[in-house]
């Protein structure tokens, strides 16, 4: 049967398409076509209704109808009464990326657009961070030289460092239990071409983020959701779906993105628990593990009873700077020497310079929380000035909010923002009422990012048929999922 495109499955794939000059209309025309060329929309395939889709991209109708209007010109669209409109028959073409790629995937490979994107961390790189470069120039390179380039498995000194930083930590680790990777996202890529094939069942938390989701998807695995609660993916949701027999289970224990759930001890002791009953291997994703105080838990592979398969993947990109792509998994020795092929296969190795830089920060002393903290109270008192509608939860980790817009569809909230140059993520199905927003920004970006979200929610809330009011003062509160504590709105 050929397929039907909804008005939120369109415009994940239309990308910033109202950025531009000219009318909306031809903006609209033109992002379809090379929706069309790419052969993201396929030949047969029915675009969404006038209205749906002028709702979904918050636009008038008459918009739409000028669109459709100007591809049926060019031969692009076929309308019939009754039928809708649907993409005539085209010459073959390159079949592009896949349809189910997140939006913020897209517009990452696209290149920069001049917006403050709310899809990555933030983050401004580390004021010593040339110094360190330089030693590495100065005291390491010869060596590094004189050792060769090829270090499939990572840097040997740098598997020594993130072995023995897990030991101390409370999970005993040896060097031979590592690989390094080229940031997390291959340290998951790999995982995945060792455990999925296609149609493998994936157990994935509900909300998840839509880019670290897509690497499964790509892979055909179909995912399993299981809700969060405050301690972390409840159990007895854990429990059936692992009864059915899936081939991974892909879990953030700390600081779970993007809701900042911490999981507790004792959850990460139960799912280990279950994990060694039903034979399901774990990949838990720590890379945002960012602490803004207190302490925080050793990895959920620490708890797991023997027998439990558990592989723990971590980076330096959001601790540090997401240029520097440095990424590790720790696992059973066995399967690190599985990966390691995969490894080798794919790229021969991470770049040694990266390495070596990465092997002098894991050695300093851990940074404070400060910095990240003023960048917090920065973000929220803005938002309660200038947004006090928004529901969010003060976390105690990570490096965004989790906010949840008041009768509002944030996949439709995300056209608006475009427009005003701001990259919104909106949550997955079933949490589409929620958005992310990282603080990690310099205090001009926080202020600038702020008035731009203000006037799209403004926007947003002159629309027809908007139902907002106004919110009550904020108060302390220890509800909501994911947040322990915190100065937020009730929901």
């Amino acid at each position: 049967m050929d397929r039907v495109w909804t008005a939120p499955e369109l415009a994940e794939i239309l990308g910033d398409w109202a950025d531009g000059a000219g009318p909306l209309y031809r903006g609209l025309a033109e992002a379809l076509l090379a929706a069309v060329d790419a052969g993201d929309v396929a030949s047969g395939e029915r675009l969404p209704a006038e209205r749906d889709l002028a709702r979904g991209l918050q636009v008038s109708r008459a918009t739409i109808a000028a669109a459709y209007g100007l591809l049926r010109e060019r031969g692009v669209l076929d309308s019939r009464r009754g039928s809708g409109s649907r993409v005539a028959p085209r010459p073959p073409a390159w079949a592009g990326a896949p349809a189910s790629t997140a939006a913020v995937v897209r517009r990452l490979a696209a290149g920069p657009a001049g917006l403050i994107s709310l899809a990555g961390a933030g983050g401004a790189v580390p004021g010593d961070l040339a110094a360190e470069l330089a030693a590495v120039a100065a005291e390491d390179l010869p060596g590094l030289v004189a050792a060769g380039g090829y270090h499939p498995r990572g840097l040997p000194s740098l598997r020594e460092a993130i072995a023995g930083g897990y030991t101390a930590e409370g999970l005993p680790t040896d060097p031979g239990q590592i690989l390094v990777t080229t940031g997390a996202t291959q340290a998951i890529s790999l995982v995945t071409g060792l455990f999925l094939r296609r149609r493998s069942t994936v157990v994935v938390e509900s909300p998840g983020w839509p880019g670290c989701l897509d690497t499964f998807r790509a892979a055909g695995a179909r995912l399993a959701p299981v809700p969060l609660d405050e301690e972390g993916p409840r159990v007895d949701a854990v429990a059936q779906a692992f009864a059915g027999h899936p081939s991974l289970a892909y879990l953030m224990p700390s600081f779970h993105n993007p809701t900042g759930t911490m999981m507790t001890e004792s959850r990460r002791r139960r799912i280990g628990e279950l994990a060694a009953q039903h034979g399901v291997p774990v990949l838990e994703d720590n890379a945002y593990c960012t602490p803004l105080g207190g302490t925080v838990p050793a990895p959920l592979a620490a708890y797991a009873p023997p027998g439990a398969t558990v592989l723990t993947v971590d980076s330096l990109t959001k601790r540090v700077w997401a240029g520097l792509r440095v990424g590790w998994v720790r696992a059973a020795a066995p399967i690190i020497d599985r990966l390691a092929q995969l490894k080798a296969i794919a790229d021969l190795g991470s770049p040694v310079i990266d390495q070596a830089l990465a092997v002098r920060l894991l050695r300093r002393p851990p940074a404070g929380p400060t910095q990240a903290q003023t960048q917090l109270a920065q973000l929220e008192s803005l938002l309660r000035a200038r947004l006090p509608e928004w529901r969010w939860r003060t976390p105690d980790g990570g490096s965004a909010l989790w906010v949840r817009l008041p009768n509002a569809d944030g996949r439709e909230f995300a056209q608006l923002a475009l427009r005003e140059g701001v990259e919104v993520v909106p949550g997955e199905p079933g949490h589409s009422d929620h958005i992310r927003i990282p603080f990690l920004y310099s205090e001009a970006t926080l202020a600038e990012l702020t008035s731009r979200l203000a006037r799209a929610w403004a926007a947003h809330s002159r629309r027809p048929g908007s139902t907002l009011t106004s919110a009550p003062a904020y108060q302390r509160s220890t509800e909501g999922v994911g947040q322990r504590s915190g100065q937020a709105t009730p929901e």
